[in-house]
């Protein structure tokens, strides 16, 4: 295993830097440590989600009811009827 040491400027919304801080504090540890251990908590988390199987998206068929003057058998023409010759 190889571990890879990266120097970067992080731009953090101020909320996220105020909890950052108040962790510090509350553990001791450096402002660096505890950046790195929560991204390692969110990241693992993101992970583990992602992994996981989403449902299945069900579409389920409803009557749209009837529009006068509208034909639903063909698609093409009710488009053209709708939004006029020039709809392409």
């Amino acid at each position: 295993m190889y571990t890879i040491r990266m120097r970067t400027t992080l731009t953090l919304e101020d909320d996220v830097a105020a909890n950052l801080v108040e962790l510090q504090k509350k553990t001791g540890l450096s402002f660096k440590d505890i950046t790195n251990r929560t991204l390692r908590i969110g990241l693992e988390q993101q992970l583990a989600e992602s992994t996981q199987p989403r449902p299945r998206f069900k579409v389920r068929a409803r009557p749209m009811g009837t529009f006068p003057g509208v034909n639903y058998a063909n698609i093409g023409d009710m488009i053209e009827q709708l939004e006029g010759p020039a709809h392409r």
